[in-house]
């Protein structure tokens, strides 16, 4: 498992990459937001650990941009204990929240947490739906054939399947997938579903896993 670690301290860092290769991980350490994004267009990464506060890019941002076409999971460090940056945090999707200072034994244990519920890697993704995600690969097969999929249809899916049953709003979906696009609203959600279950369509008629929440979002069921 690769995990990114972004964070401004290096004598933080060092004790955390120690850690996290104690534990089996491959870890890779940045000390911007900017390096980071280079890296991550460079490396699939299972999971990542972010600074909230680095010096260029905040670890909010770097966390939308990082999610962009897919969804990372993602653990914050922070050296602030302000109940809004916890509160902030878990709205945009964190997995977990971790205040300075703090344990890498710990941190090492949480990461290996977070993985095996999120269930990273090449494994498939909650088979008895008909799905299986290959995460790194970012491909999908339903009912063993492969989805021919845009960026955002592919997105849109990979966030339903991390947590199927689950409903996720309009806004969930809007931030996990087109992260700060501006010209993006409800309806581009929408009109993403609509095709994207055109295409499970084509795989079986009979079936229809992507369910309408009216008023709250979307979820996927099993078949």
């Amino acid at each position: 498992m690769r995990i990114l670690l972004v964070e401004d301290e290096s004598a933080i860092a060092d004790t955390v990459l120690y850690a996290l290769r104690a534990e089996g991980f491959e870890a890779v350490h940045c000390l911007t937001g900017g390096e980071a994004l280079r890296e991550a267009q460079r490396t699939v990464f299972d999971l990542a650990v972010l600074d909230i506060g680095l010096p260029d890019i905040g670890g909010f941002a770097l966390c939308r941009e990082l999610r962009r076409g897919r969804d990372l999971p993602v653990i914050f460090l922070t050296a602030q204990n302000a109940e809004a940056d916890r509160i902030l945090g878990l709205e945009i999707g964190a997995d977990d929240y971790v205040t300075k200072p703090f344990s890498p034994r710990e941190l090492a244990t949480r990461v290996r947490v977070v993985l095996r519920r999120v269930g990273a890697g090449n494994a498939p993704a909650e088979p008895e739906t008909g799905f299986v995600h290959d995460t790194q690969g970012k491909r999908i097969r339903y009912r063993g054939q492969a989805l021919d999929l845009t960026r955002y249809e592919y997105g849109l899916l990979a966030a339903l399947l991390q947590r199927p049953g689950a409903v996720l709003s309009r806004a969930q979906l809007m931030d996990r997938v087109w992260g700060d696009a501006l010209d993006s609203g409800d309806r581009t959600v929408d009109t993403h579903i609509k095709t994207l279950r055109a295409k499970l369509r084509e795989v079986a008629a009979d079936s229809d896993p992507i369910r309408t929440h009216r008023g709250l979002g979307y979820s996927l069921e099993h078949d």
